[in-house]
């Protein structure tokens, strides 16, 4: 680039170059989620007994993903549907912040000369790879080769103003500390990653803008800017989550305010660490350091800093009835199968009360009947406390499967093995049942709102009909679970005629009001017709959940066998 380029085409320079370095910066770590996310993810949850091996994990995790803040989401989420607990997230989060160093490091080693081969190269594999895993690691590879080539305009867009005076002078102003803390932070958090704004410091220093003194503040600025990504992430959530952002935000301010008073003697010692290494390197090496002091000096303090949070962000007695959590199912009674089973079928009742009440909720609010909030949690909008229903159902499905491994572990009789099995398919049933309840009943009235049509009088009648008499199915299945009763499951399977023969008078009434030309049912004739769906599929579920249950019955065989004796 010339050195007399006009003020604009520098600009111009300079933001594409960060729009560049931005992109391949999420390419890349979007490659590697993809090559690796599950398996990080369920590497957190199983892993992190103690303090030390969630550092670890944590470390390990964000050096693959290449991103802390998508460590920081999955925490959240993690904590959120308690896979993993608020305690063991802290040592996660420690370890997130030195895994986040090997992204600086990388960047020093200055590619920028290399780096369209580098694209080029993951690019072909993204494209000629025939295996997904191929696929995702050139795209990881090409937003790697991505990365370097925004350095490079962003290097070259800096050469015209190492000799710009009002440049230099605003630089100038970086020499106070608290200053370079505040720049640091708010860029980071304008855009969600501290590796980032680590490299953009590195290319500073690269073209002799930026010192070493200069760079460590910004750095530390950094690591709370980037905590704005898993506050973001933990809107909405309970507590628990909502705790593992603020911790992480207070072991940054923490860190950061004692550091800022060494920041001389930090700098000697960098010097004296990366003897003969160009800046940038010091500057990667500075950012490694801190980090790792900043982890190590607080890993044996976790418990006391868990409690210090836990005080300033308690837990509400409204908000514990809404965090998913069994009711009946205890460790205890393993050994003794038969009550654990019976503690299983009272668990999985639990659930069935669950799926009526977000039926009543989602049929409710395409019916017009819907009451502003829920009668239970009175703080919830209705439709929210279907979503929180569902959440529970997921939460219960993979509790009671759990239990009932557990289960038949042990040595059981014949009838207890049989009915173990069938509880382990009916609750998978129960889990999808709330899916359609939640997925596509919630869909379509999404879509109705978009739509602004409402169904007519007449459809909303019938409707309430069908939904009456999948409702009645769910009360009864509810009794018929907590009982294991397959004489009371045969009395659901005896009407199932009913139901399809109600199911088609109605939608034969709404097909005679289309043909009729009623404007209002021709309008919302899809969703009519795929709302009766869902009841069908809920039906037959139901049906499903029944015939299991009547397959206990003595002198029959099991649901594969199919045949009475």
């Amino acid at each position: 680039m010339h050195t007399d380029l006009p003020l604009q085409y520098i600009t111009i320079y300079f933001i594409g170059g960060i729009a560049v370095f931005l992109y391949g910066m999420n390419t890349m770590s979007s490659g590697l989620k993809k090559v690796s996310g599950e398996r990080i993810r369920s590497l957190m949850a199983t892993l992190t007994s103690n303090r030390l091996s969630a550092l670890f994990v944590g470390s390990f995790a964000t050096m693959v993903v290449q991103s802390s803040s998508a460590i920081m989401v999955m925490l959240v989420g993690l904590v959120q549907t308690q896979l993993m607990t608020y305690s063991q997230a802290l040592g996660v989060i420690l370890g997130a912040e030195i895994g986040t160093t090997v992204t600086a490091q990388l960047i020093a080693f200055r590619l920028n000369d290399y780096a369209l081969l580098i694209f080029a190269a993951g690019f072909c594999l993204k494209i000629l790879g025939r295996k997904p895993g191929y696929q995702h690691a050139g795209e990881a590879l090409a937003g790697f080769g991505l990365l370097f080539f925004g350095m490079q305009l962003m290097s070259e867009a800096m050469i015209p103003l190492r000799s710009y005076t009002p440049f230099i002078e605003s630089l100038h102003q970086l020499k106070n500390p608290l200053l370079s803390v505040a720049v640091g932070m708010g860029f980071t958090a304008l855009i969600q990653s501290s590796s980032a704004f680590v490299g953009i410091v590195i290319v500073l220093a690269q073209q002799g803008v930026l010192t070493l003194e200069a760079s460590i503040p910004l750095m530390l600025g950094s690591n709370i800017g980037t905590c704005v990504t898993a506050a973001i992430a933990s809107i909405g959530t309970f507590r628990a989550a909502r705790r593992v952002s603020l911790a992480q935000i207070l072991f940054n301010v923490f860190s950061v305010t004692f550091f800022l008073c060494w920041i001389p003697e930090s700098v000697t010692i960098v010097r004296f660490l990366s003897p003969g290494a160009e800046l940038p390197r010091q500057i990667a090496n500075a950012h490694t350091l801190y980090n790792l002091l900043m982890s190590f000096a607080f890993l044996p303090f976790t418990p006391l800093f868990g409690r210090l949070v836990f005080l300033l962000l308690p837990d509400k007695d409204e908000e514990l009835k809404l965090i998913p959590k069994v009711w009946h199912l205890k460790k205890s009674a393993l050994n003794t199968p038969s009550m654990a089973l019976s503690f299983t079928r009272a668990e999985m009742a639990r659930m069935n009360k669950i799926l009526g009440r977000m039926l009543d909720g989602a049929i409710a609010s395409f019916t017009g009947t819907a009451a502003p909030f829920d009668s239970i949690f009175p703080s919830l909008p209705t439709l929210q406390a279907v979503k929180m229903r569902e959440e529970k159902i997921d939460y219960l499905e993979t509790q009671v499967t759990d239990y009932l491994f557990k289960i038949v572990e042990q040595p059981l009789s014949d009838r207890e093995s049989k009915e173990a099995f069938a509880l382990m398919n009916i609750v998978k049933v129960q889990e999808e049942i709330g899916d359609i309840i939640e997925v596509r009943l919630l869909n379509l009235l999404a879509e109705k709102e978009t739509l602004k049509v409402d169904l007519t009088t007449q459809g909303k009648k019938e409707i309430t009909e069908l939904y009456t008499n999948i409702s009645g199915e769910i009360h009864l299945l509810t009794e018929v679970l907590r009982e294991m009763n397959p004489e009371k499951a045969a009395v659901l399977l005896e009407q199932k005629d009913h139901f399809y023969q109600l199911k088609q008078d109605v939608e034969y009434r709404h097909l005679k009001r289309v043909e009729d030309m009623v404007a209002q049912s021709k309008l919302t004739h899809t969703i009519h017709m795929e709302l009766m769906d869902s009841l069908r599929q809920i039906h037959e579920y139901n049906t499903s959940i029944a015939r299991a249950i009547q397959t206990l019955r003595p002198g029959r065989e099991d649901a594969a066998g199919g045949r009475e004796r």
